[in-house]
């Protein structure tokens, strides 16, 4: 019979940490760390199998999954010596989510089932608790009636803050058992009344409803928006891990907190975390109360005159501090652990490799290096490529003239400017708009997944650093200040008030992650700055790779930074871009609107000078490394004016009547431009547009040569199907640069090629390789051709196909392996079947996409070429790609 279900518990254990797959991130660690003897309090994980199967049969659970809890469930009961459902002593679970990769937030979690109107008479009877039992049944109530009835609690969440308001209270701990007692009442009433629900008393109805609410999470709108952000795939399925309670909130000997092993935001080795006294696990996200520090190490400024818990319960403590040295010696990698205290004892509830800002990521890798730990590889392997993305951008300029307006906590780290918005549902239907906002929020919910990925920041005014705003801001790179308790939001007016002064929707805002400062306005930024730990990862994973890792750069500025970021070389020049400034592009119009050949070359004469020069500056940066210069590429409608305007202004420059220039855009129109009169196809007709360019980058490397800058241009004709093509356009470029050989007497290196963006070429490859000294594959338009897409368009309804399964990723994001990456790996073993000396590199938007850059390895390219701030992204994806395969 196939096992559907797995128990754990410190006396038996059926899964380990390698188990991830079936159990489940959690589950998988929940057995792992009590095959480690750890005190975890047992339980049972219903296997991600059993969620693809719950999907395949209309969403039922089979009586064989049913019979497996059940008898797992017995088993239970007989370690903990209580029943589920008994009146007297009974057994209470939680049930929560658990995937193989980590969601924080995403997913459901119900605490305290197999409460009902008798077994809480029960647990206040065997405790002498009656608060702490009532307590917990309005907590069981408002979380089961959310995730597993479908109610939107904050109806119930209303009736509580109104009760204490009546009884004169500010925190929930401070309500009597007998106004809790009242609270179920109402609660149950407002359930009956307003949604026709009677709320379920059977535990065990309670425990399949709960079990199947948590796998139809899998599912639900914001797990699938994190999923499609985090590349996670949507037929993995989530375990349910069932375990039985223990309570953090009976009374002042009960706590319950999280903590990291070291300092998330910087990596610093300090142990780091937050706890509650007589609260329960949610009540420390939610940042419903202020958490307190669990050690001097993590005191903030909102919680500093706060007892640590070191000094509230120093035995609970000491066994906190053995047990996560002892995690992270196992694990071999910074944890974060969510504890429990009932009555002095600590339990273990939950293990996992820790979300981290990227700086802290490096910091903790090259420690644990230098710790003994981990090796120089595994340490490459334990960072992800994209979020080297967070380093690379800009911090708030120290020497500006700020307006600090208030304090909060750096819950994660990078400056944010932006518009204010109060809702998720702002912030995505203005960054829509194109308009650049800051979340603002009390505190955020896994609801706000939506607005906080629209947004450039998030700031709360509740909430410390493990609430759900830090933990997830810090997942996604984004900035995020929490528990700035000086704001006063007021989501219906759609204001903030700092301090008096009240701030609209729409205003400008500025706060820093680093530090918790928020400032009025904008303020102004700086280029960051790399640090130390950054450098020495980056050797190490230099020492590893074999691809060689370009840039796509068309000025000598883009070309700077790249190489500053470790480029080596140009991987994609796109000459055009070089003719669109203002004095240039009157030159390009003249020559298309020149009648015969004698005219373009007078036009094409202006642009020559401005064409060296571009060059020049660009090899001078370069200093000897190489150059993929593309020669013109687009259709040449794209240099024509089209709105009224600057067509007369065209008219009155050339001296033509403004009728002209529109005839002549009628005449270059084409019903499908991509596939038009635009590449190699423009030299076929008008030769003296590439003979041009190859003069210009001759003479400007002539004079770079001179000037003791070595150089090494490589010439790349776009778009040919065909190999006479190709020829014909190579033989007439090298006549002329033999001219300019011999204009200047003098001669330098270079290389011919060509651009592979069409199937057809490479489907031909192995003719043309023939012909050429390189090639580099153009994915952009390869993806384009080979599925009939057009990139420009097609955003409208690939969303749609990439949620359905239809195309695992976007093409146009990740090379699509099996179709385009199949004629790629054709033309490169064809190529060099018929010309062992040609080399391939990659120019397309992919070359900076990790799972295309570990594509590029396997098949054998030399380089893959990106845009500069991409350039660390690729180069740790090929040292990744190299140790992997």
């Amino acid at each position: 019979m196939k096992q559907w279900v797995y128990k754990f518990s410190a006396e038996k254990t059926d899964g380990n940490k390698d188990m991830k797959a079936l159990l489940g991130g959690k589950g998988a660690n929940l057995a792992e760390m009590c095959s480690m003897k750890l005190s975890v309090p047992p339980g049972f994980t219903v296997s991600t199998e059993a969620c693809l199967d719950f999907y395949k049969t209309n969403k039922e659970i089979s009586k064989e999954i049913k019979d497996q809890v059940l008898e797992s469930l017995s088993w239970v009961e007989k370690l903990t010596g209580k029943k589920f459902g008994d009146v007297e002593n009974p057994l209470l679970f939680s049930v929560r989510s658990g995937a193989r990769a980590s969601m924080p937030g995403m997913m459901d979690t119900v605490l305290n089932l197999g409460l009902n109107d008798k077994t809480v008479l029960g647990i206040a009877k065997k405790t002498g608790n009656p608060r702490f039992a009532w307590d917990s049944y309005r907590r069981f109530i408002q979380m089961f009636s959310n995730v597993v009835l479908g109610v939107n609690t904050s109806h119930l969440e209303s009736n509580l803050e109104d009760l204490k308001e009546a009884r004169g209270v500010h925190e929930d701990t401070d309500l009597t058992a007998a106004d809790l007692e009242e609270l179920v009442k109402v609660y149950k009433s407002v359930l009956l009344e307003d949604h026709g629900i009677v709320f379920p008393q059977e535990p065990m109805e309670q425990l399949w409803r709960a079990i199947g609410a948590v796998f139809g999470s899998w599912n639900n709108n914001r797990a699938m928006k994190y999923r499609e952000m985090n590349n996670i795939p949507h037929d993995w399925g989530t375990a349910v891990n069932v375990q039985s309670m223990v309570f953090g909130n009976m009374g002042d000997t009960c706590a319950t907190g999280v903590c990291f092993t070291r300092d998330p935001s910087t990596g610093e080795k300090k142990f780091f975390g937050e706890f509650l006294v007589n609260a329960q696990g949610e009540d420390v996200v939610a940042g419903i109360r202020t958490p307190q520090p669990i050690n001097n190490d993590s005191k903030m400024e909102s919680n500093k005159h706060h007892k640590t818990l070191e000094e509230v319960m120093p035995k609970a403590y000491a066994d906190l501090v053995e047990d996560y040295k002892m995690l992270e010696k196992h694990y071999k990698d910074m944890q974060d652990i969510e504890f429990t205290i009932e009555n002095g004892k600590l339990w273990i509830l939950q293990t996992r490799n820790a979300k981290r800002t990227v700086n802290a990521a490096l910091k903790v890798a090259v420690d644990l290096v230098a710790e003994g730990m981990i090796t120089e590889k595994e340490a490459i392997l334990r960072i992800s490529p994209e979020d080297l993305n967070q380093l690379l951008h800009p911090r708030l300029d120290p020497k500006a003239k700020k307006t600090l307006i208030a304090t909060g906590l750096p819950a994660s780290p990078g400056a944010a400017s932006g518009q204010m918005v109060f809702t998720s549902a702002h912030a995505e239907e203005w960054h829509k708009a194109g308009k650049k906002v800051v979340l603002v929020r009390a505190e955020t919910s896994p609801e706000d997944i939506g607005g906080m990925v629209a947004s450039s920041g998030i700031l709360t005014a509740r909430g410390g650093m493990t609430s759900h705003a830090a933990v997830v801001a810090r997942g996604m790179g984004k900035p995020c200040v929490a528990g700035c308790t000086a704001l006063v939001i007021n989501e219906k007016e759609k204001t903030l008030t700092v301090k008096g002064k009240v701030y609209k929707e729409g205003d400008f805002i500025t706060f820093d992650g680093a530090n918790g400062e928020v400032y009025e306005g904008v303020v102004p930024t700086i280029e960051a700055s790399i640090t130390a730990d950054f450098a020495t990862f980056m050797k190490w994973a230099d020492g590893v790779r074999r691809l060689k890792v370009r840039t796509n750069a068309d000025t000598p500025e883009d070309t700077k930074t790249a190489i500053q970021f470790g480029a080596q070389g140009i991987g994609l020049c796109r000459t055009e871009h070089m003719f669109f400034a203002p004095e240039r592009i009157l030159a390009v119009r003249e020559m298309i609107f020149a009648e015969n050949e004698k005219d373009r070359k007078k036009a094409l004469d202006k642009l020559l000078p401005f064409q060296r020069s571009d060059f020049a500056g660009i090899f001078k940066e370069l200093n000897g490394l190489p150059a993929n210069i593309r020669l013109l590429d687009p259709p040449l409608h794209e240099f024509l004016p089209h709105n009224e305007k600057d067509q007369q202004e065209l008219a009155a420059v050339l001296g033509i009547n403004v009728n002209a220039v529109k005839e002549r855009n009628d005449a270059l129109h084409e019903f499908n431009p991509m596939l038009g009169h635009r590449g190699c196809r423009l030299a076929v007709t008008y030769p003296e547009i590439y003979l041009m360019q190859v003069r210009a980058i001759i003479e400007a490397a002539i004079d770079a040569d001179k000037a003791g800058i070595k150089v090494l241009p490589e010439i790349m004709i776009p778009l040919i199907t065909e190999v006479r093509e190709y020829s014909m356009i190579k033989e007439e470029c090298k006549a002329e640069i033999e001219k300019v050989f011999k204009e200047k007497n003098h001669t330098v290196k270079y290389k011919m090629g060509t651009m592979l963006e069409l199937p057809r070429a490479c489907i031909m490859a192995g003719e043309i390789a023939k012909e050429v000294e390189f090639f580099s594959f153009g994915t952009n338009d390869l993806t384009q051709t080979t599925f009939g897409l057009s990139r420009d368009d097609a955003g409208k309804f690939l969303p749609t196909y990439t949620q359905k399964g239809i195309y695992p990723r976007d093409p146009f994001v990740s090379i699509d392996q099996d179709g385009v990456g199949f004629l790629m790996k054709h033309a490169v073993s064809e190529g060099k079947k018929t010309n062992t000396a040609v080399y391939a590199g990659i120019c397309g938007e992919h070359g900076g996409e990790p799972q295309s850059v570990e594509f590029c390895h396997k098949i054998g390219l030399e380089y893959v070429s990106c845009s500069p701030f991409r350039v660390p992204i690729a180069r740790l994806a090929a040292a990744q790609a190299a140790l992997r395969n």
